[in-house]
């Protein structure tokens, strides 16, 4: 069921002065229509698990001198990731090509801006509960038929999202570039409570950011950074610019990406207090971000990469390059909008060549592969061991990193790291230990195998009979369109202490056993579970998808 909410102009208008004439600010009277999805079902039908699974990683020749194949000789790679799920973006009417613009992740939720491409205006809002990562929930759904979303932030129980409109379309829009507040209680957006709105110079508002009691907006061409007051969206401070794009906060500075000249660097009162030129084609009315890393700024540059600068100096560091999918040629756009870093990891939407992710090493940063996800990658977000990427008309796509913890680091310290090859085969007689983060592309066990950390297998675990496959930390198997297996062969033994996922089926054969040691152990099986006769099941653990 959609609840229709048509935000009707009204004769008493709520106008508030500001430090700009062109600011309005006006509650519950936009002339246009809010569509607030509420049915369950249909919320649930959003969320997919179809592409979930083991994700490969392509390594571009030209930075690792080889194309990566499934060649035996192959090393295991270095960043074992999982796609959990996706959501899929809404469609109304005539609302078909909705593309997933920005996501924000804040506690246990992620809150997703959709807009459209071109010259019409529709937009939409979506906030996702991702308390449990393997089984994320839509729980709140908002369509704008008359308006962009661009970017959004969460903040003390309120939603603040930004965008633009046809402002002559509207009784009380000043201009295109506007700033909402929505109430949220339990990750769902209440509409019926007031929606409360602000407008600024622009085209259309492109990035928004909460410190404290004030919300920064920037807005594009011929537009400003505006600074609200977030209890009522009264101006306070304003300043015209040519054509902004993003800005971003740190240590009480405040920088501007500005496409028609590079950076500035603000204090908090808006006064310029340094600029960095740069000479890049940063587009028209494309989505660009910058962001500070320490000391240095990051900036999307589009077609040239990332450049990396120092924020004392302004000079150059470095160039992170877009990496090329020699298997899957891009089909859009290959330009890089946002970046995005977790510990020595750093990932790139490169738009149409999709999500890269490169080597951090503090002084220098090094490509090493595109992931293979679908979609035209807008933007990405980090958390902890998650990854959120704004996947164009793919909608937001939730990727499990499995970085190693450091508790299980520090409980495996004594075992050397795995260097080996993707084709791991543990012959007769072995007794092999290891520990790390790896992707494998198979893995065959005919002696004993402890593994210690964090592993992906694209394809099929074979514990041959006899045999010993233990593993403690978390392992991935398959994925969800092409499903994959584990065999225990007779007299095999399976040992899990930690996360075992199979996009697949688990076939215990005939005196096989499986054992789960401690209380944490958590089980997700795809596919299903084949237990033969005299099979032996040890210990305690959580079966997700209830298979056992």
């Amino acid at each position: 069921m959609r609840k229709e909410i048509y935000l009707i102009f009204l004769s008493t208008v709520l106008f508030m002065v500001s430090c700009s004439d062109e600011t309005t600010i006006f509650i519950d009277e936009q002339q246009s229509s809010i569509l607030e999805e509420n049915d369950a079902v249909t919320l649930a039908g959003s969320v997919s698990f179809e592409n979930a699974g083991v994700l490969d990683i392509t390594i571009d020749e030209n930075y690792s001198g080889k194309r990566t194949s499934k060649a035996a000789e192959d090393p295991a790679g270095n960043y074992p990731m999982v796609l959990i799920g996706q959501v899929n973006p809404p469609t109304y009417g005539s609302i078909t090509s909705l593309t997933a613009a920005h996501v924000f992740v804040e506690d246990d939720f992620a809150y997703v801006a959709y807009n459209t491409a071109g010259e019409d205006y529709a937009g939409a809002i979506d906030i996702v509960d991702v308390t449990d990562p393997n089984d994320p929930q839509l729980t709140s759904r908002v369509v704008y038929t008359n308006a962009d979303i661009n970017s959004l932030q969460f903040k003390d129980g309120f939603l603040y999202a930004v965008g633009g409109l046809d402002a002559t379309a509207s009784f009380t829009a000043a201009s295109n570039s506007f700033i909402t507040k929505i109430p949220v209680f339990g990750g769902v957006m209440d509409v019926d409570a007031g929606i409360l709105y602000g407008f600024q110079p622009g085209d259309n508002a492109t990035d928004i950011v909460i410190d404290k009691n004030e919300a920064f907006v920037t807005s594009g061409q011929d537009g400003s950074v505006t600074v609200y007051d977030t209890k009522d969206l009264e101006v306070k401070k304003e300043e015209s610019y040519l054509d902004l794009r993003s800005l971003a906060f740190f240590d009480n500075r405040i920088a501007l990406l500005d496409a028609s000249m590079g950076i500035r660097v603000l204090d908090d009162n808006l006064k310029l207090k340094d600029e960095i030129a740069i000479d890049s084609d940063f587009g028209i009315n494309t989505k660009r971000t910058i962001d500070f890393d320490g000391d240095k700024i990051i900036v999307a540059e589009g077609a040239k990469g990332a450049g990396v600068y120092s924020y004392d100096t302004g000079s150059l560091l470095q160039y992170i390059p877009i990496i090329i999918d020699p298997l899957n040629p891009p089909t859009g756009d290959v330009v890089n909008n946002a970046v995005a870093f977790n510990e020595e990891m750093v990932l790139m939407a490169n738009g149409g060549a999709g999500l890269s992710v490169s080597d951090d090493t503090g002084d220098l940063t090094k490509p090493y592969g595109v992931i293979q996800l679908d979609g035209s990658i807008n933007f990405v977000q980090t958390r902890g061991d998650y990854a959120f990427a704004a996947s164009g008309q793919e909608g937001l796509q939730i990727i499990k990193l499995n970085r190693l913890s450091l508790g299980l680091a520090a409980q495996c310290s004594s075992l050397i790291e795995y260097e080996g090859s993707a084709k791991l085969v543990i012959n007769e007689g072995d007794d092999i230990a290891f520990s790390g983060a790896k992707s494998f592309n198979s893995i065959k066990v005919e002696g004993q195998l402890l593994m210690c950390g964090t592993w992906t297998v694209s394809n099929d675990v074979d514990i041959k009979e006899g045999a010993l496959l233990e593993m403690s930390g978390s392992l991935t198997v398959g994925k969800n369109r092409r499903r994959k297996k584990i065999q225990v062969e007779p007299g095999a033994t399976l040992r899990i202490e930690g996360n075992l996922t199979i996009y697949g089926d688990l076939e215990l054969k005939e005196g096989a056993t499986i054992e789960f040691l401690g209380n944490d152990s958590v089980v997700n099986i795809f596919g299903e579970v084949d237990i033969e006769d005299n099979v032996t099941i040890v210990g305690e653990f959580v079966d997700v998808q209830s298979k056992f």
